[in-house]
């Protein structure tokens, strides 16, 4: 599983970090009942997403997988 490398970027990372803060502040203010605060934490979550999103479009993200190659052309034999 770790060989496919999948989510090991630093846009994965950063963003998935992000995200895990906003997700720890929404819960600890709906906790507390405090309705801004738990609103701030899911602007974190959205922001996790976003700030993840631009890092990959700088490449900071995975390569993206070449498309799968041509099986080879097949020549009967004669005989």
């Amino acid at each position: 599983m770790s060989s496919s490398g999948h989510g090991h970027t630093p846009a994965a990372w950063t963003g998935v970090i992000i995200s895990f803060i906003g997700f720890c502040v929404a819960g600890a203010f709906i906790v507390m009942a405090n309705v801004p605060g738990f609103w701030a934490g899911m602007v974190l979550i959205g922001l996790g997403a976003v700030v993840g999103g631009v890092m990959r479009v700088a490449g900071l993200g995975s390569v993206p997988k070449s498309s799968p190659k041509p099986a080879p052309q097949v020549q009967p034999q004669e005989g």
